[in-house]
């Protein structure tokens, strides 16, 4: 599950991601919908999300999924340097520094969810 609100970065993500594991790439444009589809049931192996979006930032999105759900995978995604500690200190299991490279994407999703 990828969520962004930049809809360039999320589709970039989603097509890189879904050829990198060959699975279906769930994506949504805030926290907000992506927790509903998580409250309604829905499921994903691993929840990547950007940390600054209107509504409910990405730590926000993260404290609620890892209260629910402590062992679901959480990368948290920034722009901003100073966010990998805040990350890190708030339960994230990776972070990623924008821009980055899709090979990083990729290694990091293959550690999680394809090894």
């Amino acid at each position: 599950m990828v969520v962004d609100d930049d809809s360039e970065m999320r589709n970039l993500i989603v097509n890189a991601l879904t050829y990198c594991v060959n699975r279906e790439v769930l994506s949504f444009e805030n926290a907000q919908l992506a927790w509903q589809y998580l409250q309604d049931g829905g499921d994903a192996d691993i929840v990547i999300s950007d940390v600054d979006m209107p509504d409910m930032s990405g730590f926000e999105l993260m404290a609620k999924v890892k209260k629910q759900t402590p062992e679901k995978i959480f990368i948290i995604m920034s722009g901003v340097d100073t966010n990998e500690g805040k990350a890190e200190l708030a339960g994230a299991d990776a972070f990623l520094g924008k821009p980055f490279a899709i090979n990083d994407l990729f290694n990091l999703v293959q550690c999680y969810v394809v090894g």
